[in-house]
């Protein structure tokens, strides 16, 4: 087996034609065979239920999917590799491959939106061969940092305005989980990351202190703290709790911090990492105070997450720096999104209109909603305050020209109003069009500010931690008349 490692797939990310599964490729293939490859289809990505039991979820890793797309080619050792499968696929199959590009639309949200369950996040139009393809690559790099954004958001508002570091790399599941699971946290507003590769690639600031392994290395901790400060005397972070954190770390710490001072210098921090973080916190906080460092901030880490973190706040620890690892990289709690992408319409005939379709289930919420739709946030004129996210056709005019527009549950469909006075913001915009990049992606401090902006714009019960109020995502009356006698067509034949 021969694993190539080049960087011509763009940004230093690799050839990712064949990161997709098996059955894509099948799919391609039967198409090509019965000449439907090139018919036009549009599919939708979107999730079905919010993780973590969350109000909302943020929106990331529209990046990666923009540099995977243009960048997406089959190179030689893929297209061999293609060749030895046991379906035996024809060499014109091949050769079809070897030119491939993807010429396509794709029209997305905006990295750091707040979404909700059943909308279209990014919606894909072109020939199937193409759309088909890029099913599972789509869906890996939407659901995997959406997750982490979502779950970055919650420990922020855990953490009020305090400093959050993303410590996570060492527990990702693999290294692109790292790097991406940083830029995502910092998306939805952690400060800094421990990463390395991801500071550099996404100019995300770099944070980090020192192991239990430097104490260990030396004859005393207190040589350790001091030989640290005098290599690093501008940013001296001091992990206490290798022996004892009150009986020796946090003096020893402070003993350190008169030397930095004697220099003209300032300790910036110690580091708590086990323990009671409460007590010890409180205690540490204490003993700084006496000492004439009021200043020197106390950061704690130790598998933390929002819950914990809620929970030291109340027990009052002196905590200003929270670095968090394990249980957001991994999203711990609820490790996968869920989210899926599902043909909406496509061309019965080559040169023709397209025509709705739509997949049933046994289970309500899996039915899909067919046809090509656009997404609208509905915001309140007086309030500024978003009120519901509307799916409409693309040629309704009612609601891009603000009119009076009905708002129902699609699941309860007798629970509606109606509502005027609004400004209908349009959620999917041009990204890709024709295979060629037509929109300027917003730098990641401007992804991060755009992201602060809308948690404004929305109502605290929508935002909370525990018992979120479900926000409203609603259909047009013609969305829901069309999925409705789609229902009736495919749905059980009375005889």
């Amino acid at each position: 087996m021969t694993i190539h490692f080049d960087g011509a797939g763009g940004r230093e990310y690799g050839h990712l034609a064949l990161h997709t599964d098996k059955y894509q490729i099948n799919m391609m293939y039967a198409h090509w065979k019965n000449g439907t490859h090139n018919r036009k289809a549009v599919f939708e990505a979107y999730f079905r239920k919010l993780p973590f039991g969350n109000g909302y979820a943020v929106f990331a890793g529209l990046e990666r999917i923009v540099d995977y797309i243009r960048s997406l080619r089959f190179h030689e050792h893929e297209l061999a590799f293609l060749r030895d499968q046991e379906e035996r696929y024809d060499e014109g199959f091949i050769e079809e491959l070897r030119s491939f590009r993807f010429t396509g639309d794709i029209f997305a949200v905006s990295e750091g939106t707040l979404i909700f369950p059943n909308e279209p996040l990014v919606r894909v139009e072109g020939r199937v061969f193409e759309a088909q393809l890029v099913e599972t690559a789509l869906l890996n790099f939407m659901n995997y940092q959406t997750l982490i954004a979502t779950k970055a958001a919650r420990i922020r508002r855990a953490a009020e305005r305090d400093v959050l570091l993303e410590f996570g790399t060492r527990r990702a599941q693999e290294a692109e989980a790292a790097v991406w699971g940083a830029r995502a946290s910092y998306i939805a507003g952690f400060d800094a990351t421990s990463n390395m590769r991801a500071a550099m690639l996404f100019g995300i600031p770099a944070k980090g202190t020192h192991a239990h392994a430097w104490v260990q290395a030396h004859d005393s901790e207190q040589e350790a703290f001091d030989r640290y400060a005098e290599a690093l005397p501008d940013d001296v972070t001091l992990l206490v709790d290798t022996y004892d954190t009150l009986v020796s770390g946090v003096p020893h710490a402070i003993a350190t911090a008169h030397k930095l001072a004697a220099m003209g210098k300032r300790m910036s921090a110690i580091r708590l990492d086990s323990g009671d973080l409460a007590y010890l916190s409180k205690e540490a906080r204490r003993q700084l105070d006496d000492a004439g460092f009021g200043d020197v901030r106390i950061v704690a880490s130790n598998d933390l997450d929002e819950s914990i973190i809620a929970e030291l706040k109340l027990q009052g620890a002196r905590i200003d720096t929270w670095g968090v690892g394990t249980q957001l990289i991994t999203a711990s709690d609820q490790p996968a999104l869920g989210g899926v992408y599902k043909l909406v319409a496509r061309e019965a005939v080559q040169g023709e209109e397209l025509v709705p379709v739509i997949k049933l289930s046994g289970n309500p919420e899996k039915v899909s909603t067919p046809g090509r739709k656009d997404v609208y946030r509905l915001v309140n004129r007086r309030t500024g305050r978003a009120e519901a996210d509307y799916m409409a056709f693309g040629w309704e005019n009612d609601v891009k020209r603000g009119e009076r527009i009905r708002l129902f549950d699609p699941m309860q469909t007798y629970r509606q109003r109606f509502m005027t006075d609004y400004d209908a913001v349009p959620l999917l915009q041009p990204i890709i069009v024709g295979g060629e990049l037509v929109a300027e992606l917003p730098s990641l401090a401007a992804i991060r500010a755009e992201h602060r902006r809308q948690l404004e714009m929305f109502p605290t019960e929508v935002l909370r931690k525990v018992n979120p109020q479900p926000y409203p995502v609603v259909l047009s009356d013609a969305v829901w008349e069309q999925k409705r006698q789609l229902i009736e067509q495919y749905g059980p034949q009375q005889h």
